[in-house]
């Protein structure tokens, strides 16, 4: 069994310094790459929900070699708490 897509984005912030949400979507993309709802806009909408809740925040943004915006977030004290509360110990790094 898997977690909720959105608790899996945030597990995987608590395991990096920060990510963009290719990198989320690259990393998670074995276990969710078959669902519908695995496309950069669903992924983009967890982070910035997880933003608006205080468990992820925005640190930086850059343009790619096609002027695309590419957004980088870090996890908070607030969502590393979540993740140790809610998220069984077999999906966290050791």
């Amino acid at each position: 069994m898997l977690l909720p897509s959105r608790m899996a984005v945030m597990n995987y912030l608590s395991q990096v310094e920060m990510a963009s949400v290719s990198e989320v979507m690259d990393h998670l993309k074995a276990d969710y790459g078959s669902e519908k709802q695995f496309n950069y806009s669903m992924y983009l909408d967890h982070l910035m929900a997880l933003e608006a809740n205080g468990f992820s925040e925005l640190v930086k943004y850059e343009l790619d070699e096609s002027d695309n915006l590419i957004l980088f977030y870090k996890i908070t004290d607030d969502g590393n708490q979540a993740v140790e509360k809610y998220v069984p110990q077999k999906y966290r790094v050791s």
